[in-house]
């Protein structure tokens, strides 16, 4: 499987690995706990199994918009097949368009039933993850807003990235020429 991420600039990163180290340090499940060299605070926009040269194409386009301005909303929790803390992200058109342009690249050559559900644009809810078990109810204490630092007012996404889950390897999709 491969994934459509977006990387934040650095500041944002900064805080929010900053949320890692607190959650760890309270020992709450955190993504600090993954120590791949590859993990770093991201905002997933799609999967898919494989980029096929019209995907890519398409996504090189969706790239050109980078570096795209955002603003963190506040905290969120899910209830999905894992339990998951993150920062949502506000929703504006920019983010919107460029999620949706992802969304058409991947979907020209997968049937959109065939993908997560959670990315396509009418179930997608934008966010950071800060920390995912499969334990229920894992981020339900009332604590948890108390231990982590503020979360950034603003931030700038400004990498599209996409990691291949088989391989653990990293590709950075750059704008076309």
């Amino acid at each position: 499987m491969r994934t459509v991420e977006l990387l934040l600039d650095e500041a944002a990163e900064s805080v929010v690995r900053e949320a890692w180290r607190r959650l760890a340090d309270a020992g709450l499940p955190s993504q600090a706990r993954h120590r791949s060299p590859t993990n770093s605070p991201h905002l997933t926009l799609a999967a898919c199994p494989e980029l096929t040269a019209p995907i890519r194409w398409e996504l090189a386009e969706a790239a050109a918009a980078l570096p795209l301005p955002v603003r963190f909303a506040g905290l969120i929790r899910f209830e999905r097949p894992t339990s998951v803390l993150a920062w949502s992200l506000a929703l504006d058109a920019a983010l919107a368009d460029l999620h949706r342009k992802v969304w058409d690249a991947v979907t020209s050559d997968y049937r959109p039933e065939t993908l997560n559900p959670f990315h396509a644009p009418s179930g997608w809810s934008p966010h950071i993850t800060l920390g995912r078990t499969r334990r229920p109810g894992a981020f339900t204490s009332r604590r948890i807003p108390g231990i982590l630092p503020p979360p950034p007012l603003s931030a700038r996404l400004t990498t599209l990235r996409s990691f291949d889950t088989e391989t653990g390897t990293l590709e950075i999709l750059t704008p076309r020429g």
